[in-house]
């Protein structure tokens, strides 16, 4: 499951349970963004903290693991490189890359998006009511899933931490303290 996890919250959870469940998943590899070349010009909580936030949020569940494949390559990072890296961890896995609807509406403009099909099958997880256009994308090649927790956003997380608004409930309670521990969210602008 690939995602900045900015913070990581609950929504996030209840996809990849409802993922593994729905597909029949042995594992669920939480795989946070190192440098997402598509937020270039936005504040993100540095990588170190989102490892650690969603090792915490994930630390219960025994099907859940997170990687480090994107935070400790170096420069931007680009789906095809985690996919890459993910295969030669995992020689003979058959891997599904879980993401958002509306991260995977934009996959055929990502980094060596043609090589993507081969590497994995997508599974596009989405809010009740959303629409996924499969416009351009290979018959077959995306699995959507509704799962009614993406209400919840990082977006609001952030927003609700920096306003001093209590973030309880939407994220797991390891990750609340981690937040406050650290100090996270406080002066970011969102755009």
């Amino acid at each position: 499951m690939g995602g900045t996890f900015d913070p990581i919250h609950h929504g996030h959870l209840v996809a990849a349970s409802e993922a593994a469940a729905h597909l029949g998943l042995d594992e669920v590899v939480f795989v946070p963004t190192g440098r997402p070349g598509f937020k270039q010009h936005q504040d993100v909580t540095p990588a170190e903290h989102r490892y650690l936030m969603s090792v915490v949020a994930t630390a219960s569940n025994p099907r859940f693991t997170v990687s480090r494949v994107d935070i400790d390559r170096p420069g931007l990072t680009y789906t095809v490189d985690t996919l890459r890296d993910l295969r030669e961890q995992r020689p003979g896995a058959d891997l599904y890359f879980i993401s958002g609807a509306d991260a995977i509406e934009q996959i055929l403009t990502w980094k060596d998006a043609e090589k993507l099909w081969d590497m994995a099958h997508f599974v596009a997880v989405t809010r009740p009511g959303h629409r996924l256009s499969v416009d351009g994308l290979p018959v077959g090649g995306v699995t959507t899933l509704e799962v009614p927790a993406l209400a919840i956003s990082s977006t609001d997380c952030r927003r609700r931490a920096r306003a001093g608004q209590p973030v309880w409930y939407l994220v797991p309670d390891g990750v609340v303290q981690y937040i406050a521990k650290h100090g996270l969210y406080r002066g970011l602008h969102d755009e």
